[in-house]
């Protein structure tokens, strides 16, 4: 290279980047370097001999350079290395040719010793086998995956020197079947080579070669038609001439240059791409499927064709979810271009399917990316309505992203009705705000029985819908004052719960339940965007607010989502813009609403509403609310105390449950004052043991509550001695009530919804109590009378009724999903206070420790999830016997199977209560993994040790104890202290015949064997890390049916490291933990209503009819 680079370089082609090092010239230098023979009448520049300097030191520079050099480190010499190698092709050919490949074998890692004879003499497989055999010397060095920070840039500049040699060629070389013929034979050799880094760079270079090609074929393409034409065009003044003919022998070369890149691109295409788009690295598998995406966009004319789409639908089934998403990506590109889908149909037809399934993916960026999919299919109509019956139910899947892309797709199908015609895109965006929200109002009516499924609806729609965020047309069609539509009842209620919604989503607060429980945060811009949304919606209902209460006041199903609304609302607006009026009837409004209805909902954001008008309105407005809020308390108690001596005189007991659920609702939010109130409650609780048990349990929550505040007003500093007895006069009454209660349920005949609520306020209230007054919190204070520690009877009272709570059937609590108060009066919520009580330190854990334990499998998922945080928690305090605990639960949780298995009835019942204590004692062994077994290994050995002589306690008859329970946690010791267990096993067994009953004493054999294959094993626990449970990320997996794979005959190639066909089906991963049943989210419950909107039909306003897709013949994929 003796010429220098600013001589070298070709006019119109842009000015090269700047070199990184200082000794190299700029670009803008190289472009003012004028040669030494510049013409003799022009002074030169001042600095021109610098310039020149300076450009001689980069040529040298570039001459000291290997191209692996500067294909590694400097990406900015590229350009101008090809433009070298290029011209020195002309007279060195040979030696440009070894210049390239030997760069191609270091840029794959080999340290070859390969020369430019070798490469002339031996044929393509000799070399290709020399340099596997490199590789399995260990001589390779893999760029392609190192971490290097110098290498950070290698692919990146290994693909911009083909595409720079492909273009720089493409006058010349290109074209002369010998460098790009030669290059191709390697590139795809090596590909097809064992090496994995090899394949790596092979596939990366052959692929960017079919790029670069096509990127030549579609120039070449444009002057071939410029040719034509111009030859038309001649041909119409003159037949013949030599203008003619120069244009046909161009026109000819052109087409015959555009068939040899073809051709290059179908012998890659069918040596590299269909081996590797299956290879067992699946980044190479993402880099194939990527570049097919690109071809098929960028050059239709080939590769737009059935045999080279199936590889983008077969991929579909990629066992990884990278490939997966890479082939829906490139499909949506496909999709995207509307010239492309007259040529799409048989593909669409085949695989249109599995498009659909992929939608409920496992891998949630899979999922979406499949959703976006279909919304293009839709909008071109190659769906019919009846595909999209199993994706309506994601509208309530758990990952939001997936919840946010079906709505997306929902609101441009059947609200705005996006789709594409022959006559051009019909837009839905631009119809009126009404149109949609009836669209949306016929979708929500499949959902009108679950407000929680509505709430998700309207969430997964609401960023698209435009029309949720009018709130004047909303507010104009409840008041019907729209002529177009006439609501019925459900579409009111519907209305009005999306009102309620929309609003508070347009303020920033969460209407469906956060997976993370993160707290939402918001920037400056953010909080001025919510503020301006309150405004809005304070403006829109300011001067309404009060008719849309007064209109459907009598309906509790619309009333309680419009009170709702005021805690919505920028309060101070009223005072700014003078509706003091419209607020003071607002405020009377909800409070006649409070009197009219009794259900838990109207009275809850009732009394939240006015509090919220207490604290933030302003001057007169807040002395308004507070009095009103005043004026409805003193109201409230004297209905209370009429509705208690109307009881008492037989009268009828409903005015005092409905006001008993108000007192409930307003002790919540603050204390109710009033002398002899809580004294009127325990006297008719005390006299008028038949009252209806929803009664009872409101008597005693609200006494519960009025003894909290009480407590709470107390002065812990200076308290006074008259406050104090009033408050122990209040506890010792209501402890009196709950120990009653204890006695009393647990052989109360009635059963019913109104017994278990009461069931479980009693115990729930008990433990809060309990808690409330715990000895050691009031030792030593002024309030040490208060300190309360029940005794250990009361504490198995209370256990004997939160077990029967435990007991209730999971059908009797689905019955009841829907009652009012279900989430306070459940067997979680039991659970929850009996654990309460042993985190709190409040009682003596050795009794309701183990009880709680001995329960841990036995009740569902979610009381599971419950005990196993409180273990966590205990094992967290160092003073707590965690292996006397667990032997406790597990010794009661075997006699539970004992009491059933001596009453012999119940066959079923027996064999429940042995499995359960198969699996506590599993569960239990479960917390002893990786180092954990080594540091508690002496709880392990206590467990064992004190369940041996238990098992041979009234011989034989609890010898099962053994294999039930001790099994799981022999397993979880080292072989070296198996023979100490054995020894004492076989000693207590000794002095027995073993054979008289050879059938009670199997389980003592059955634990002998396992002792002695556990020795055997001769097992040395490993000094690891403890094993953390990992949550798995992801969406729950779910059992598909495997779709068939055989849907183009061309499919039979094979590769010495492809992947499976099983593989391919699969959509990644093993199988699930059985924990993964506790891991399901509250809103899969749900899921089965979600089944309703497969009918859903909107009719399609405006357009024709929907093209039903064509059904496959055979399997689809």
């Amino acid at each position: 290279m003796e010429e220098t680079l600013a001589s070298s370089r070709r006019p119109k082609r842009g000015r090269p980047p700047k070199p990184r090092d200082n000794d190299f010239v700029t670009g803008e230098e190289f472009e003012d370097e004028e040669g030494e023979d510049y013409e003799e009448g022009l002074q030169a520049p001042a600095r021109s001999k610098r310039k020149r300097e300076a450009s001689a030191a980069a040529a040298a520079a570039l001459e000291d350079l290997t191209l692996i050099d500067i294909v590694k480190h400097n990406g900015r010499m590229i350009s101008h290395a090809v433009k070298r190698l290029v011209e020195d092709y002309e007279s060195k050919p040979k030696s440009v040719i070894f210049q390239i490949l030997a760069m191609f074998f270091e840029a794959c890692g080999a340290r070859h010793d390969i020369y430019e004879n070798d490469l002339d003499e031996a044929d393509v497989d000799d070399t290709v086998f020399k340099l596997v055999e490199l590789s399995r010397k260990g001589l390779v060095e893999d760029n392609y995956n190192s971490k290097q920070k110098g290498l950070k840039n290698f692919k990146e500049n290994l693909v911009s020197f083909w595409d720079s040699l492909v273009l720089e060629c493409q006058n010349g070389p290109l074209f002369d079947d010998i460098l790009f013929q030669k290059i191709k034979d390697f590139v795809v050799a090596l590909s097809c080579t064992p090496p994995r880094v090899y394949r790596q760079v092979a596939s990366l270079v052959g692929l960017q070669l079919v790029t670069s090609f096509i990127s030549v074929a579609k120039t070449l393409s444009g002057q071939r038609e410029t040719t034509q034409r111009q030859l038309n065009a001649e041909k119409k003044k003159h037949s013949d001439g030599p203008l003619i003919e120069s244009l046909n022998k161009r026109l000819s070369l052109t087409h015959e240059n555009i068939t040899y890149l073809e051709e290059l691109m179908r012998k890659i295409f069918s040596g590299l791409f269909m081996h590797r788009y299956r290879d067992v690295d699946p980044e190479i598998r993402m880099s194939c499927i990527k570049s097919l995406g690109i071809w098929v966009v960028s050059y239709p004319s080939l590769f737009l064709q059935d045999i080279y789409l199936k590889y983008l639908g077969w991929t579909l089934n990629d066992k990884n979810a990278g490939v997966r998403r890479t082939s829906i990506l490139a499909l949506q590109s496909l999709y995207d271009v509307d010239d492309n889908i007259p040529s799409l149909g048989l593909f669409t037809e085949r695989f249109y399917s599995r498009m659909i399934q992929l939608a409920d993916d496992i891998d949630i960026s899979v999922a979406v990316s499949a959703i976006g999919l279909i919304k293009q299919l839709l909008r071109h109509q190659l769906l019919s309505d009846d595909d999209l019956g199993p994706l309506y139910d994601l509208l309530i899947d758990e990952p939001p992203m997936i919840r946010r892309a079906i709505g997306e797709l929902v609101y441009d199908h059947l609200i705005a009705q996006n789709i594409k015609t022959s006559s051009g895109a019909r837009d839905g965006d631009s119809e009126s705000s009404e149109v949609h929200i009836g669209r949306m109002l016929q979708i929500l009516r499949e959902f009108s029985d679950d407000p929680v499924l509505s709430s998700y609806v309207i969430d997964d729609i609401w960023e698209d819908m435009k029309a949720m965020k009018d709130w004047k047309c909303i507010i104009s069609m409840l008041l019907d004052e729209t002529p177009l539509s006439e609501l019925t009842d459900m579409d009111g209620t519907n209305l009005v719960r999306m009102l309620r919604a929309s609003a508070k989503k347009a303020v920033g607060e969460r209407i469906v339940p956060a997976t993370d429980n993160r707290k939402l945060y918001y920037n400056k811009s953010q909080k001025e965007i919510l503020e301006n949304s309150k405004r809005d919606i304070t403006n829109a209902l300011m001067k309404r607010y009060p008719q849309l209460l007064r209109k459907y006041i009598p309906d509790k199903a619309k009333i309680s989502p419009l009170i709702d609304m005021m805690t919505l609302l920028k309060l101070e607006m009223y005072s700014l813009k003078r509706q003091e009026q419209n607020f003071k009837a607002a405020i009377d409004l909800i409070v006649d609403a409070f009197f009219k209805h009794g259900d838990k909902d109207t009275l809850r954001s009732s009394i939240k509403a006015i509090a919220f008008c207490c604290t933030e309105c302003q001057a007169d407005l807040q002395d308004y609310a507070e009095n009103k809020l005043k004026n409805l308390e003193d109201e409230l108690v004297l209905k209370v105390k009429t509705a208690i001596k109307e009881v008492e005189a037989g009268d009828d007991e409903y005015s005092l449950l409905v006001n008993l659920k108000r007192l409930h609702e307003l002790q919540l939010l603050k204390p109710v004052k009033n002398d002899g109130l809580f004294e009127d409650m325990y006297r008719i609780l005390s006299r008028l043991r038949e009252m209806d048990n929803e009664v009872k349990s409101l008597l005693i929550i609200n006494m519960y509550l009025e003894v909290a505040w009480c407590l709470h007003a107390v002065n812990d500093q200076n308290p006074s001695e008259t406050s104090i007895d009033e408050l122990l006069s209040k506890q010792s009454s209501l402890f009196e009530q709950l120990y009653y209660f204890l006695v009393v349920l647990p052989t109360y005949q009635k059963e019913g919804r109104s017994t278990t609520v009461l069931s479980c306020r009693v115990c729930i209230i008990t433990a809060e109590m309990w808690c409330l007054f715990k000895k050691s919190k009031y030792s030593s204070t002024r309030l040490e009378s208060l300190g309360y520690l029940p005794q250990l009877d009361v504490v198995q009272k209370f256990w004997k009724l939160c077990a029967q709570q435990l007991n209730i059937s999971d059908e009797t609590e689905d019955e009841d999903a829907n009652e009012e108060y279900i989430e306070d009066t459940n067997r979680d919520a039991v659970m929850i206070a009996a654990a309460k009580l042993l985190l709190a330190d409040t009682i003596s854990k050795d009794y309701l420790g183990p009880e709680i334990v001995s329960h841990y499998v036995s009740h569902g998922a979610s009381t599971t999830e419950i005990i196993k945080h409180l273990i966590t928690a205990l094992k967290k305090n160092a003073d707590n016997d965690i292996a006397a605990l667990f032997f406790e639960a597990l010794r009661r949780a075997f006699e539970r199977y004992m009491a059933h298995l001596n009453e012999g009835e119940n066959q079923n019942l027996i064999g429940k209560s042995y499995s359960e204590c198969q699996d506590l004692a599993n569960r239990l062994a479960g917390y002893y993994v990786g180092a954990a077994r080594n540091k508690n290994k002496s709880e392990i050995l206590k467990i064992i040790q004190c369940g041996v002589p238990f098992a041979f306690v009234d011989l034989p008859k609890q010898l099962s104890f053994l294999e039930a329970a001790l099994v799981p946690f022999v397993s979880k010791l080292p072989s070296a202290d198996i023979p100490d267990i054995m020894t004492d096993v076989q000693k207590r067994a000794q002095d027995n015949n073993l054979n008289e009953d050879s059938s009670a004493w199997r389980p003592y054999f059955t634990f002998v064997q396992h002792l002695r294959e556990k020795h055997a094993k001769n097992e040395v626990l490993p000094e690891e890390k403890e094993e953390k449970p990992v949550k798995r990320r992801g969406r729950p997996r779910k059992v598909r049916e495997e779709p068939a794979r055989n849907l183009f005959e061309e499919h039979n190639s094979s590769d010495e490291e492809s992947v499976s066909d099983s593989d391919q089906r699969g959509h990644g991963g093993d199988d699930d933990d059985d924990d993964d049943a506790f891991n399901q989210p509250l809103i899969n419950t749900f899921r089965p209503s979600a089944s309703k909107l497969r009918s859903l039909k909107v009719s399609q306003q405006g357009t024709s009819s929907q093209k039903k897709a064509p059904k496959a013949s055979g399997s689809n994929s």
